[in-house]
């Protein structure tokens, strides 16, 4: 292993760093193998390792840094597993953030994540745009609008059926090209109705910190239900008995005025009406 800036075959940095007893070595370091009788293998070549002395260079932390850096998130992960000295270097938050960005060339990512395992993944799918709730608005138009599939949406946003959007203020939409992360800058967020914690990248306006700390829902106004612990014993019979996400279950029992019949047959008709729109 040459020194920094030394020329040297691309093939012999990817081989594993042995020691041979019949190459020229400096008397110190001969001398220092033929002491340590623990780390010769059966065929005389000792294999330098961060669990080796021999090779001090692997545990110094800059050396370490300076590989680091320029590993991808899956390399990172191994890394940190060797022993704790890389896995003190591999776990810096600015390695590991920086690493997450690396791919798809993004300017920041801002927030701390509620889980420490969001950065081991930083594929495409880990990314989704938020698209604020405007009349008009139905998942197929917004799958037509960003180029994606209408069951992507709903896979994304936790949506049983497309009816739910109603009930919310925003949807997650998943990123289809990747250059429209390049110098972009992503949110970390948990997003409560979609369930799942993401990048979030706003293509017009920045984010709003109510969108940010809760989803809000449609409250549904009823006389026959007085008391939150009813109210949520109905909404989680009407949710089964729909098949449906909280969300629709509750946009349908508040167009119902709170009766629960209404709501499942207001359901049954929308549904028919969709299921026969899809034929025809």
């Amino acid at each position: 292993m040459g020194c920094f800036g030394d020329e040297e075959n691309d093939d012999d940095i990817l081989n594993p760093l042995t020691l041979s007893p019949t190459s020229t070595t400096t008397t110190t370091t001969t001398q220092t193998l033929d002491d340590s009788s623990s780390s010769s293998s059966s065929d005389g070549y000792t294999t330098i390792s961060p669990m080796n002395s021999h090779f001090s260079a692997l545990a110094c932390r800059d050396t370490l840094r300076l590989i680091f850096e320029k590993l991808p998130i899956p390399d990172l992960a191994r890394s940190s597993c060797v022993c704790r000295a890389w896995n003190s270097v591999a776990s810096d938050q600015e390695i590991v953030v920086n690493a997450f960005k690396s791919p798809w060339k993004l300017k920041d990512v801002v927030g701390k994540p509620a889980s420490g395992s969001f950065w081991r993944d930083n594929t495409l799918g880990k990314f989704a745009i938020s698209h604020r709730i405007a009349r008009g608005d139905s998942v197929a138009s917004l799958a037509v609008k960003y180029s994606v599939q209408v069951m992507d949406i709903k896979r994304l946003n936790n949506m049983m059926s497309e009816h739910g959007i109603y009930s919310r203020e925003r949807l997650l939409i998943p990123i289809s090209d990747p250059e429209m992360l390049v110098g972009a800058t992503c949110y970390v967020e948990v997003d409560p109705c979609a369930k799942r914690e993401v990048a979030v990248l706003y293509l017009e306006d920045g984010p709003d910190q109510k969108s940010m700390s809760s989803c809000s829902l449609k409250s549904a106004d009823s006389s026959g239900l007085n008391s939150e612990l009813g109210k949520k014993r109905v909404l989680e019979s009407l949710r089964r008995s729909m098949q449906v996400d909280d969300a629709t279950a509750l946009y349908y029992l508040s167009i119902a005025d709170g009766d629960p019949r209404a709501a499942l047959s207001q359901f049954s008709q929308d549904l028919r009406w969709e299921t026969h729109s899809a034929f025809a």
